[in-house]
C-alpha cells in the first residue's frame, strides 16, 4: 500500500510537469494551428537559465525561476516575430522545417556553452515529509502545489480578463477576431510568450530533481505531443488531465513492472484512447 501511495504521488508530481509543458504547447497550437516542435528546446533553455542564476549568480531559486520565465517569454516573442510570423501564409511544412532548425540552434548552443555533462542543482527543499504514511521530498510537494497555482492563475487569466477573451476569440476564429478589431499579431506574441514561460516554469520546477542537460527537452516534447493528442488537440482541460494521466501511468508502470517499459504503457494508453475516441478525450469533432 505504501508503494502504491508513493507511486501515485510521484505520478502526480510528474504529471504536473507534463501538464505545464502541454498547456504551453496547446496554447500555441490553438493560435498558430501548427505544432511548435521548438517547445522542448525552449524547455531545456529555461532549465539552464534557472540553473545559471541559482548557481553562478547565487540568486534564490524562486527568483531565478521567475526571471527564467520572463527571459523565455521574451525569447518566445522573438521567435514568433522573426520565425513563425513570416511563415504565416506559407505551408505548415515551412514552419516545421524552421522549428527543426531552431532545435539544432538551441541544442548545439547548449552543448557549446555548457558541454555534454549533466548539471546538478544544489539541494532545494530537500526535506522529507510524511504523506499518508509514506515519505516524499518537500520539493515534489512544492511542484504539485505550484503547478496547481499556475493552472488556476491561467484559468482566471483566460476566462476573466480582456486579454484572455481576445486569446479565446483568436483561437476560435482568427479571421473573425481580426474583423472585430483584435490585433491578431499581438495576440500571437502574447500566446507564445505565455507558452514558453510555462515551459520554463516546468523545467525549473523539475530541474532540482532531475539533471539538466542539452537533450532534456527531447523526451518531454514527445510526451507533450502524446498528451495534447490524448486530451484533444487545442483542449486546455485535455492538456491538464492528459498530463496527469500520463504521469500516473508512467509512475505506476515503472514502480510495479519496470521503468524500461513506462513509455510503452504511455503510448499504449494513447493508442487505446484514440481507438475508442479518435479526437481525444476532450477533442471536438
Amino acid at each position: 500500500m505504501f508503494l502504491f501511495i508513493q507511486q501515485v504521488l510521484n505520478g502526480i508530481m510528474l504529471g504536473s510537469v507534463y501538464s505545464l509543458v502541454a498547456l504551453g504547447l496547446t496554447l500555441e497550437y490553438g493560435i498558430l494551428h501548427i505544432p511548435n516542435f521548438t517547445h522542448g528546446a525552449l524547455y531545456m533553455a529555461g532549465a539552464y537559465v534557472t540553473f545559471l542564476l541559482a548557481t553562478s549568480v547565487g540568486l534564490n531559486f524562486w527568483l531565478a525561476m521567475v526571471i527564467s520565465m520572463i527571459a523565455l517569454a521574451l525569447i518566445g516573442i522573438v521567435i514568433e516575430r522573426l520565425v513563425y510570423r513570416p511563415l504565416m501564409l506559407e505551408s505548415p511544412l515551412s514552419s516545421f522545417i524552421a522549428a527543426i532548425g531552431m532545435i539544432f540552434i538551441f541544442v548545439d548552443g547548449a552543448l557549446h556553452l555548457f558541454g555534454p555533462d549533466f548539471k546538478r542543482f544544489p539541494p532545494v527543499h530537500a526535506q522529507v515529509v510524511q504523506v499518508l504514511g509514506t515519505t516524499i521530498t518537500l520539493q515534489r510537494i512544492i511542484i504539485i502545489l505550484v503547478t496547481v497555482a499556475l493552472i488556476v492563475l491561467l484559468h482566471f487569466f483566460i476566462k476573466k480578463t480582456t486579454v484572455g477573451a481576445t486569446i479565446e476569440a483568436t483561437a476560435q476564429d482568427m479571421e473573425g477576431a481580426r474583423l472585430m478589431g483584435i490585433n491578431v499579431k499581438r495576440v500571437r506574441m502574447m500566446v507564445f510568450a505565455l507558452g514558453t514561460a510555462l515551459a520554463a516554469a516546468a523545467a525549473s520546477l523539475i530541474a532540482p530533481i532531475h539533471l539538466v542537460h542539452p537533450g532534456m527537452g527531447g523526451p518531454v516534447i514527445l510526451k507533450a505531443f502524446v498528451i495534447i493528442i490524448l486530451g484533444g488537440m487545442g483542449s486546455i482541460p485535455g492538456a491538464i488531465i492528459g498530463g496527469f494521466l500520463l504521469g500516473l501511468v508512467e509512475s505506476l508502470s515503472g514502480g510495479y513492472i519496470s521503468t524500461s517499459y513506462h513509455e510503452v504503457f504511455s503510448f499504449g494508453v494513447l493508442v487505446s484512447v484514440l481507438a475508442i475516441r479518435p479526437t481525444g478525450l476532450f477533442g471536438g469533432k
